[in-house]
């Protein structure tokens, strides 16, 4: 086995190079947090005293070197690249900023520093979400060189048969950025979630820059129905998405802005009606299985055993599950309401058997370091692999699994207004969408095609 000391994503990883090995492969997925490259061709393991232990347990003959890290530059760009050295190209597609860098390893660990940042093998771009915070953090970091190319594939307004180009990097004025603040102060004070606090004031930073230099006290209803057509439509956004900044300008206009325009003018889309996205029970029971690693298994089996939102999964605490009466707490779920759901011996005893392995300090659930709260990403990378070696080609998502759990109760004769408590529904109607997806009633039905 060849073993080098390398630096992933701006973390200290082991990268194992060996020929292919069932047997070792399935020893290497044992470890915490291991992760398979396909760019490197290696399976990679962090450098942390947890795993460097389950390493030295499960490979005593193997040695990992103590020194010689070598900077990992993974951006697939040729030595040779055509790119002019130290400049930067950047376009803007759809909400994404897509870059293509020069072999830096300031630059490469910069763009690994930004949150939900990824490398494209098709594009052979780094993409990164078109906000305006990663939009000022490339400024900053790259200053002149983006000076070239700030605005790509754009045509100018006066160009656009009277549409406003849509720029890259939208600029505000002082004031609008003073009046952001305040109303994260004011979502802060009111108690909102961090997520919320993060996407309103996303939301309302995207539109102020579209609308810019025009003020906020100044806009009038006709400014958002522009924003509509030449931003959401134009960047087919979703609808969820439109009513999120709907939302977001309407406290923004009242709380802060204490502006006289009639948001009640501010339409909203058609609703969607949309049916959730169920798993049958086999495709359920194979992702899980996939799941080798302890850690790994204990999440996504928490998730679909009790029905839990992603968020709910990554706040538990130890002292959350009540395995003498055999349930869980989730405290301060969406809504800011606790609830408790049931948990069975099987997935206590999984719990236990995790719990023994990794001992978390803080978290039930925690990242490489301790004490620190197991990520978002990393879970749904998690879940990613499990679907991948399951041989499951559907777009499957964690709310997937919880989608799955309500309509498996459902068919299993659980009244409705049970799952509505078990999920955390403030409205029954919201729980009655997964009666649309039971296969319990529609099987019994017979098509008048099978008497023909």
């Amino acid at each position: 086995m060849d073993i080098s000391k390398i630096i992933y994503k701006e973390e200290d990883r082991y990268m194992l190079q060996f020929p292919f090995d069932s047997q070792k492969i399935e020893l290497v997925k044992q470890i915490n947090e291991a992760l398979w490259s396909h760019t490197l061709k290696a399976w990679l393991i962090p450098a942390t005293d947890e795993a460097i232990l389950q390493f030295r347990n499960l490979f005593p003959s193997e040695t990992l070197p103590e020194a010689g890290r070598i900077p990992l530059a993974e951006t697939g760009l040729d030595e040779n690249s055509s790119h002019v050295p130290g400049r930067i190209s950047m376009e803007i597609r759809g909400r994404k900023i897509l870059l293509k860098l020069p072999k830096n390893d300031d630059d490469l660990r910069f763009i690994h520093s930004i949150k939900f940042s990824k490398w494209n093998k098709q594009t052979l771009c780094w993409e990164i979400p078109d906000y305006y915070d990663n939009a000022t953090l490339l400024k900053q970091h790259f200053g002149n060189r983006l000076a070239d190319c700030r605005i790509k594939n754009i045509v100018p307004a006066n160009q656009q048969h009277g549409k406003i180009a849509r720029p890259s990097l939208p600029e505000y004025s002082a004031e609008t950025e003073a009046q952001i603040a305040n109303l994260r102060l004011w979502m802060a004070h009111k108690r909102y979630s961090a997520s919320s606090i993060s996407s309103y004031t996303e939301a309302v930073r995207i539109f102020m820059g579209f609308i810019f230099p025009v003020k906020a006290s100044e806009m009038v209803a006709d400014d958002m129905v522009r924003f509509v057509n030449e931003y959401i439509i134009e960047n087919k956004l979703s609808y969820s998405y439109q009513n999120q900044v709907i939302n977001a300008m309407k406290l923004f206009l009242k709380e802060i802005i204490h502006s006289r325009l009639d948001v009640a003018k501010f339409e909203r889309p058609r609703r969607e009606h949309k049916l959730p996205n169920v798993l049958s029970k086999e495709e359920v029971s194979a992702i899980l299985k996939s799941a080798v690693n302890p850690k790994h298994n204990a999440m996504l089996s928490l998730i679909y055993a009790c029905g839990l939102r992603r968020s709910e999964l990554l706040n538990l605490v130890p002292a959350d599950v009540d395995s003498k009466r055999n349930l869980l707490i989730i405290r301060q779920s969406k809504g800011k309401k606790d609830r408790i759901v049931p948990i069975s011996e099987k997935i206590i005893s999984l719990l236990r058997r995790y719990y023994a392995g990794y001992r978390p300090k803080k978290w039930l659930f925690e990242g490489q370091n301790a004490g620190e709260q197991y990520s978002e990403q990393s879970l749904q990378s998690v879940l990613k692999q499990s679907v991948s070696k399951a041989g499951i080609k559907k777009p499957v998502t964690l709310h997937w699994l919880r989608h799955s759990y309500a309509t498996h109760l459902l068919e299993a004769g659980t009244d409705l207004r049970f799952i509505q408590e078990l999920l955390g529904h403030q409205s029954s109607k919201t729980t009655e969408i997964y009666t649309h997806v039971s296969t319990k009633s529609l099987q019994n039905i017979k098509s008048p095609f099978d008497d023909l």
